[in-house]
């Protein structure tokens, strides 16, 4: 049955990286460098192109919401979020360049931007990176298991052991929600006695 299949997938790839310990290793050094960013004043932004936008907006809104319980703000974003920005840019310019424009104006040096892109080949991601190097931006991929072009502006890969889109995008919002609850633990201890 096509549900099982689906399913065993998706605990399949999941499994991959809960025994790849170099993977596990980086998911905690990634959340480390976000939790440094906050701690210095820095911001940690998310960009990706469809569902990969979706989840750039959700993980954004942990840091800026809350995730596991109460406690101050976070300055997180998605950079797709203005409309009008994202078609006038779009529009006059390219779609390519509607991130690194936006990095170009408000990235500043020791900010995280986090982008997910499933082939690691998204043009406007990949400019989005090389103009968050030269601004001196911390740049995390999360990508599939090649890590397509982005590998090569990336300071981080983060990239899911699969080359199927949906069961890469779980696993995406899983690391992602991993991330978050380590930051939050790290920045806003709780009281647990």
């Amino acid at each position: 049955m096509r549900i099982s299949e689906s399913i065993k997938d998706s605990i399949e790839v999941k499994q991959k990286i809960l025994t790849n310990k170099a993977l596990l290793d980086l998911i905690r050094e990634v959340a480390l460098h976000c939790t440094e960013a906050f701690c210095n004043g820095n911001k940690v932004l998310f960009c990706g192109n469809g569902g990969s936008a979706a989840d750039a907006q959700h993980l954004a809104a942990e840091f800026s919401g809350r995730f596991y319980y109460d406690r101050p703000p976070l300055p997180s974003e998605a950079l797709h979020v203005n409309t009008s920005y994202l078609t006038a840019v779009a529009n006059d310019y390219s779609y390519d360049e509607v991130y690194a424009r936006i990095i170009r104006g408000s990235g500043k040096e020791g900010d995280v931007l986090i982008g997910i892109s499933t082939s690691g080949n998204s043009a406007n991601i990949i400019n989005a990176f090389k103009v968050a190097n030269e601004v001196g931006m911390i740049t995390i991929a999360m990508t599939g298991e090649s890590g397509g072009k982005l590998k090569d502006h990336s300071d981080y890969l983060i990239n899911v052991p699969s080359d199927d889109t949906p069961r890469i995008q779980e696993a995406q919002i899983l690391i992602g929600h991993i991330i978050c609850e380590l930051v939050e633990s790290a920045l806003f201890p709780r009281d647990n006695t």
